[in-house]
């Protein structure tokens, strides 16, 4: 053999490793939506921050496909048994309950992800927060258990309101639990408090003109992966009825809301797409602790309780973590 050849034979062998690496596809991570992404910027961009910090950016070493279910859960169980034939490296179950539930019945292979504003060891995700057995971990900010708090807050701002109305969406998991707490904490302060359901859109029409017709002197909006969708409808509606509102998220807030007492949802979907990244470099769901809200923010829109005529009283500004002027 010529040593022209020899050595350009040495080459091409040369480059074999590196053309198969070339051409090996990239992970596929799943993201299973229990909403549309519509409004959603923000807390998507969070999970895409935590990705990132782990060592996976989209397009570049990992693919990021979306799922979305647009608030119909039945399917939900469809959606995940694609995910599972197309053999994908991660799921993340993301916008509620339902989609962890979905994502967990149909593997026990595939490891899973999630976030979401309930107790997943009460809801049968999990059996501990510590060691999640199985395929499945993620972060949770515990939407359900602050609804007391909602109110006492809302009851400082609006001290004259006897009949509260509170919005909850009938196929959310956490219903139960937040209606429970919300009529407790109600009793307790001596007041009245009605529920208003609320499934689709034009249910959400429906349910303000209902609570505006009986009266309601304030409003719970209660988590929902359905309300987080439509969250500048809930808004607009609470404004043109004059109905001072709280909201479980800041966006909401932020968009004109009155007021916001919750976790920082960006932080648990940060939270979960590190998760997913350590996943992707090889950890187990099981040696990977559920991730519980640690930092819980009231922000405060004056320019909305001006507009309401509320005065708001100088305790309750110096409680807020942030005031919208």
């Amino acid at each position: 053999m010529r040593r022209r050849e020899f050595i350009t034979l040495l080459g091409i062998a040369a480059a074999w490793p590196l053309a198969a690496r070339a051409q090996q596809p990239m992970p596929v991570v799943a993201a299973l939506g229990v909403s549309s992404r519509e409004g959603q910027e923000r807390t998507i961009a969070a999970f895409r921050q935590g990705l990132s910090a782990a060592g996976y950016d989209d397009g570049r070493n990992v693919v990021i496909e979306f799922r979305d279910a647009n608030n119909q859960l039945d399917k939900l169980p469809e959606l995940a048994a694609d995910l599972v034939s197309r053999h994908v490296a991660v799921i993340f179950a993301w916008g509620g309950a339902a989609a962890a539930r979905a994502a967990k019945a149909a593997t026990s292979r595939i490891p899973i992800v999630f976030s979401i504003g309930q107790d997943p060891i009460a809801l049968g995700i999990v059996s501990s927060l510590s060691r999640p057995d199985g395929n499945i971990t993620g972060a949770t900010f515990m939407a359900t258990e602050l609804g007391p708090k909602r109110l006492g807050l809302l009851k400082e701002l609006v001290p004259r309101a006897a009949r509260y109305a509170l919005l909850v969406d009938p196929n959310a998991p956490q219903t139960r639990s937040i209606t429970e707490e919300s009529r407790a904490a109600a009793l307790s302060a001596g007041r009245e408090i009605e529920v208003f359901g609320a499934s689709a859109s034009r249910e959400i029409d429906a349910a303000f003109a209902d609570l505006a017709k009986k009266g309601a002197d304030a409003l719970i909006v209660a988590s929902s992966a359905l309300f987080t969708s439509r969250r500048v409808q809930i808004v607009t509606l609470a404004a043109t009825r004059r109905i001072p509102a709280i909201y479980y998220d800041r966006m909401s807030a932020e968009i004109g809301g009155l007021m916001s007492y919750g976790a920082r949802i960006t932080d648990t979907m940060r939270q979960a797409g590190n998760y997913v990244g350590r996943i992707l470099k090889g950890e187990r769901p099981s040696d990977l602790p559920v991730v519980q809200a640690a930092t819980f923010e009231f922000v405060l829109n004056l320019q909305t309780a001006k507009a309401l005529g509320l005065t708001v009283p100088p305790t309750l500004l110096a409680l807020a973590d942030e005031v919208i002027e």
